[in-house]
């Protein structure tokens, strides 16, 4: 439908849109975390039941992850802002709001600080202080010889850990969203704490909210964390109007 979508770097993107109400111009973008891709179980259920539901969805793998073009030792969260706003560009036409897992959060957080093509933003388990995610997951792995949760598909790069290091939070752009903003945090979570949230949470206006659900871990894995997660933000979207 949208044919080729190609990043800064020449390098296609891999999608999958699934269509919602029959003639709606708007739909939900939705982004993975590091080592994801658009096809994580839980993200193809949260897509499949908007849609269902009747709101559009566009889920896509960042460069260098998935099916999509490009060499995952670049898929850094600088380089994933750029490829969200080559997808926008691609999606001109539609209303568009951004749902981002762990660091797609992030990437969501910094792109809709500065891009006024998203409408609504939504943060699943959002990675917030980068810096210390990266640390604290992988300093103990050297960069370039070494992988990420010893995947070895996932090695982790020097410039990766750079780039982490340099953004080392994204609070300080909380208060540049002022679109409406809602916020998921599994209280099990064990690879972003739900600290991440509430700390960006107290930097935040009044258009963002938030929902922590109790045992959930990172993936919303499992029932009832799975549905619970999709049922909360297919609520959110249609009190949005959607």
């Amino acid at each position: 439908m949208f044919g080729d979508i190609r990043n800064a770097q020449g390098e296609r993107i891999d999608y999958t849109f699934q269509a919602g109400k029959s003639g709606a111009k708007r739909l939900l973008v939705i982004g993975h975390g590091v080592t994801g891709n658009k096809d994580r179980p839980f993200i193809v259920a949260l897509a499949t039941s908007l849609a269902a539901a009747g709101i559009a969805t566009f889920r896509f793998s960042f460069s260098g992850n998935g099916a999509s073009e490009g060499r995952f030792v670049d898929s850094i969260i600088s380089k994933e802002v750029a490829d969200l706003g080559s997808v926008l560009d691609a999606l001109r036409d539609y209303e568009v709001g951004y749902a981002g897992h762990s660091m797609g959060g992030a990437v969501g957080v910094l792109r809709a600080s500065q891009d006024s093509r998203i409408r609504f933003l939504i943060s699943l388990a959002g990675m917030v202080h980068t810096r210390a995610f990266a640390q604290r997951e992988f300093g103990a792995v050297e960069p370039g010889q070494g992988f990420m949760w010893d995947d070895p598909q996932c090695p982790l790069s020097k410039k990766y850990m750079d780039d982490a290091s340099t953004i080392d939070t994204v609070v300080s752009k909380a208060g540049l969203i002022k679109v409406p903003w809602f916020l998921i945090h599994g209280t099990e979570d064990d690879v972003v704490p739900i600290q991440d949230s509430n700390d960006i949470v107290a930097a935040a206006g009044p258009n963002a909210s938030f929902l922590e659900l109790q045992g959930c871990n990172h993936v919303f894995s499992g029932e009832p964390h799975t549905e619970a997660m999709i049922d909360a933000v297919r609520k959110w979207l249609l009190a949005q109007g959607w």
